[in-house]
């Protein structure tokens, strides 16, 4: 089963993408966690990217495309898998459907975390990640037991360089401008889902958690 999540900066792409791997049994492949790995490598998409992040702009769809192109490739998604964060425009989705069905296959869900920019902004503004086991933490929501160490493994908590109100603005600009378009792409397929993620956490879990045995009950 292949699965696209997308949503608003602040939706909760990482927090539910993990949730459905666990759920599904689906590899997670967040694309800003990859784009963020290559930057610390410093690799040669990495040093182009960080250029886009750090403006809180996205990063070119041929870059993109073509790192996908060759993740698609990998035998670990055999079975499918969770894309989070990609597509993101309209080209990226255009591209990213000749690549499935130059492989014979195609996307069976599309969900949407939909959000508003308001309360995507707190949460964004109170989230830190863990530089050692890599989870996310909103310290608005659940303070940690130490402050400024992960309950989950010890390791310290690190705030994200694109947190702060004035990028994050940015980002809600550019997710209107670029995102929306390809959003509205998808609707018209079909396979289009939306999940209002504004809401408790396991009030959202448990509502993906049903979709998702319906899709797989459908595909199988």
């Amino acid at each position: 089963m292949i699965v696209l999540l997308l949503g608003a900066p602040g939706a909760g792409k990482g927090t539910h993408a993990a949730r459905i791997a666990d759920h599904t049994g689906l590899p997670h492949v967040s694309s800003g966690e990859l784009l963020r790995g290559a930057v610390e490598r410093k690799t040669e998409l990495g040093v182009k990217a960080k250029e886009h992040m750090d403006a809180g702009s996205l990063v070119p769809d041929e870059f993109m495309l073509a790192w996908i192109e060759e993740l698609l490739d990998d035998s670990v998604y055999e079975s499918g898998i969770i894309l989070d964060g990609f597509p993101r425009t309209v080209p990226q989705a255009e591209g990213l459907d000749k690549l499935l069905a130059a492989k014979g296959l195609a996307t069976d869900l599309v969900l949407l975390l939909d959000i508003t920019q308001d309360a995507a902004a707190e949460r964004l503004l109170s989230r830190v990640t863990c530089g050692k086991c890599g989870a996310i933490h909103n310290l608005a929501q659940k303070p940690m037991e130490v402050p400024g160490i992960c309950d989950a493994c010890g390791g310290e908590l690190e705030t994200r360089a694109d947190d702060v109100r004035e990028t994050i603005e940015k980002r809600f600009v550019e997710f209107r401008k670029q995102t929306e378009p390809m959003i509205e792409y998808y609707r018209s397929r079909g396979n289009f889902e939306t999940i209002n993620t504004n809401r408790a956490v396991d009030a959202v879990r448990q509502d993906i958690r049903d979709l998702l045995d319906r899709v797989s009950a459908a595909t199988s």
